[in-house]
């Protein structure tokens, strides 16, 4: 199962809603949670109905907009989300609504918008789209499952343009616990300084990110998806070795023909040396890139990652905001990506050059 990506849209706590630059201006932080820079949403939205909206709603629509634009596929044949939360400042509204009115008097915007849906159903409402329309829910496996959805619904379809996205946000309550619960890093931590951090924690994020992934051959494609993998709860670091092989080994590929690996270094001292470990035994050699420390962590980062690896393969350039040592590569034809949550939910995404 391989597709083109033909458009993408993102919104991240970078600044990356316009589709042409690439990390032209760094966004650097110094603190343990990295929020979005978000759009106006008036230019995507009814000022109305953007006041009731929660602020996942309104960035999974802006980004999924731009990637609508981008693509210039005007209504996709299916529409897939990932996300590991929904839309957890809604959620959070209506539970405290029940508490402040003695479970009485509560009003249903709050509770129909908390559903994990609502952004795929809202993009749904606003195209007045009627095709397949699904939500994955899988913890650190949500984007994933998504995107190999995606490429299903081409393979097995006669769809020709899918659109896929993940999306997560973080509000100030669900931060607190999760830090009290030793999530995040106790320290701010500027953005810059994440991979040689040796610490417990990582640093917080959200996003949202879309892609058009079409089974059309194009000049202005992005890149070409060519396998996403998920492997869960991985007994050893060889499990993992194997699953990454393997993977190379069904498209005819081999370690040396990687030309960069983007890893999903946190800087979380407990979870990392996954990533230390497989950049020694299998890509010693291979340009190295990491992402984290521009998105933060959070259950769908890959999206991210996928945005990254895209536009690499796009513009044939490797900022140096994401480079780990040297670029060894002049020409870039194969990007992998190796992200793991919790060292848990671990994923391997493959694409090529068009």
């Amino acid at each position: 199962m391989e597709a083109f990506i033909k458009g993408i849209g993102i919104v991240s706590p970078q600044k990356t809603f316009n589709t042409h630059e690439f990390l032209t201006e760094l966004k650097e932080y110094n603190t343990n949670s990295l929020r979005c820079v978000e759009p106006v949403y008036t230019e995507f939205l009814n000022p109305v109905l953007a006041r009731r909206m929660g602020r996942t709603v309104k960035m999974g629509i802006a980004a999924s907009s731009v990637c609508l634009k981008d693509s210039g596929v005007e209504m996709p044949d299916a529409i897939i989300t990932g996300t590991a939360l929904g839309c957890h400042e809604d959620t959070e509204k209506f539970l405290l609504a029940i508490i402040d009115n003695d479970e009485q008097f509560l009003t249903p915007t709050s509770f129909m918008q908390s559903t994990h849906n609502t952004v795929s159903s809202q993009i749904a409402l606003q195209l007045k789209c009627m095709n397949y329309n699904f939500t994955y829910v899988h913890k650190g496996f949500s984007f994933e499952s998504a995107v190999l959805d995606g490429l299903m619904t081409l393979e097995d379809s006669d769809a020709k343009n899918v659109l896929v996205g993940g999306h997560d946000e973080m509000t100030d309550r669900h931060f607190t616990i999760t830090q009290r619960a030793g999530f995040w890093k106790q320290e701010n931590v500027a953005t810059m300084d994440i991979v040689n951090s040796k610490t417990p924690g990582s640093v917080s994020g959200e996003g949202a990110a879309f892609f058009m992934l079409s089974n059309e051959e194009s000049d202005k494609n992005y890149a070409k998806l060519r396998a996403v993998k998920m492997i869960f709860n991985p007994g050893s670091e060889d499990e993992i070795e194997n699953g990454i092989t393997d993977l190379l080994y069904e498209k005819g590929l081999t370690t040396d023909d990687i030309d960069c690996v983007i890893y999903g270094i946190s800087g979380d001292v407990r979870f990392d040396n996954s990533y230390y470990d497989i950049q020694k035994t299998l890509f010693n050699t291979n340009t190295a890139a990491y992402f984290k420390h521009l998105s933060g962590e959070y259950q769908t980062s890959s999206c991210f990652a996928l945005w990254e690896a895209a536009m690499i393969l796009k513009t044939q350039t490797i900022p140096k905001s994401i480079l780990i040592g040297e670029n060894k590569k002049k020409h870039i034809k194969n990007v992998l990506i190796y992200n793991n949550y919790m060292n848990t939910y671990h994923t391997v995404f493959l694409l090529s050059q068009c």
